[in-house]
């Protein structure tokens, strides 16, 4: 089987599902529900089809347009069984594979395209977190991906390690595979330990401590 239309179909239902919960967190009525639900699962795949000079798929095939919506649906019904369907270990789950499934997409896209190692994965981390991104502009806030979760950087590592396979090994679908397992593995780590990057004020802190302590 093709591992592009499985990872892809993969992270359209699943990044579909995450979106909507948020959209419906801020009560959000149907039709913005399913803004911010296709908006999730396609924007990342539309800027990287872009930038590698293809038409998105979501605007040539009404199955990935299919796939979307029974992630929207999803969402849906786990809102009328759970009180808070966004932070549910479900949606927390569906956004680690969603992520991985995408990061997966990008990079094998990349590598077709034929750019350079940075290129596939730059293209590996939008396909997997643009969608996300602007999905918080739709709901008005930051996008969580430029604060301190440890997010982006589980499709770099997955982005990485497709390269190093595909283009060092020749193995393409072992690729798709350590990718996903990389990416899916190392969010769902850092959601379970609280890792997250550090930000200019704790680097901050972290000085005054050491060079307190010397002075001291």
């Amino acid at each position: 089987m093709d591992p592009f239309a499985i990872m892809n179909s993969i992270g359209l239902v699943a990044f579909a599902l995450v979106g909507s919960a948020k959209a419906i967190r801020e009560e959000f009525d149907l039709f913005g529900i399913t803004v911010v639900g296709l908006a999730t699962a396609f924007a990342g795949g539309a800027t990287r089809d872009v930038l590698v000079n293809r038409i998105p798929l979501a605007l040539s095939s009404m199955g990935e347009i299919s796939l979307g919506v029974i992630g929207v649906s999803l969402a849906i019904g786990l809102h009328r069984v759970l009180s808070s369907p966004d932070d549910h270990p479900i949606t927390v789950i569906s956004d680690a594979v969603g992520l991985a499934a995408f990061t997966t997409t990008g990079a094998i896209v990349a590598v077709d395209a034929g750019v350079s190692s940075f290129g596939v994965v730059a293209i590996a981390t939008i396909n997997a977190v643009g969608g996300g991104a602007f999905a918080d502009i739709l709901l008005d806030r930051s996008p969580f991906i430029l604060v301190t979760d440890f997010y982006a950087s589980c499709a770099v590592l997955g982005g990485c390690t497709y390269w190093v396979v595909a283009v060092g090994f020749g193995a393409e679908s072992v690729a798709a595979a350590l990718c996903a397992s990389v990416t899916v593995g190392t969010r769902l780590y850092a959601v379970r330990s609280g890792l997250h990057l550090p930000t200019a004020q704790s680097f901050g802190a972290m000085f005054e401590e050491w060079f307190g302590n010397s002075s001291n």
